[in-house]
């Protein structure tokens, strides 16, 4: 068994990665702690159940990403460039994954809260506000294009909800047809839905 400082960040690394790659009703608490390389009763230690492993998980998940989004979504770059670098990330991690385990894994937050909306209120909730977040980047974005005349749009925070499900839509497609690069189809698709210019930079 880990080290009991270690032993909770191997539990979460293994959790997000087993269920991300898999399903949340496909992986047990002893598939968990086979690949943490802890035994049972130190998961119980930290975690009461699967369900608030999950929800820690894709919090630490979050975490370890964010400061990344709040470079990629910075007020000072253009907000166009901010939605071609994202979409870009985005392609490239789904790349990366594809070529480690040979198909597409889709969104984290999205494949479990799908999975048990109508089961688990804790892990249903969480994915919201993982959606609630990515809208906040998503909305500030979209207002400052506005803003500088860059994109057409009446309602700001309806326009971020339809990019964001140009995102999920995409990333489902991809999944199922298990190919990344169905998301090159995203960038373009989220400036026409915004009736914004594709920077200059981006088309060449």
């Amino acid at each position: 068994m880990g080290r009991t400082s270690d032993a909770r960040e191997k539990l979460l690394n293994a959790a997000l990665d087993l269920i991300w790659t898999s399903s949340y009703g496909g992986v047990s608490v002893d598939d968990i702690c086979a690949r943490a390389d802890v035994n049972k009763g130190s998961f119980y230690h930290f975690f009461p159940s699967k369900s608030d492993l999950a929800v820690a998980a894709y919090e630490a998940h979050w975490q370890s990403t964010q400061p990344g989004l709040n470079q990629i979504f910075s007020p000072d770059t253009d907000p166009l460039d901010r939605l071609h670098q994202c979409c870009a990330r985005l392609y490239d991690a789904q790349k990366m994954k594809f070529a480690e385990y040979g198909f597409v894994v889709g969104c984290p937050y999205a494949n479990a809260g799908s999975e048990l909306a109508t089961q688990d209120p804790k892990i249903r909730a969480k994915a919201q506000e993982m959606r609630d977040r990515w809208m906040d980047y998503l909305e500030r974005t979209i207002r400052d294009a506005v803003a500088l005349g860059l994109a057409e749009v009446v309602d700001p925070r309806s326009a971020a909800q339809q990019v964001y499900s140009c995102f999920l839509g995409t990333l489902l497609q991809s999944k199922i047809l298990n190919d990344p690069d169905i998301l090159l189809q995203l960038e373009p698709a989220i400036f026409r839905l915004l009736r914004a210019n594709v920077p200059t930079a981006v088309a060449a």
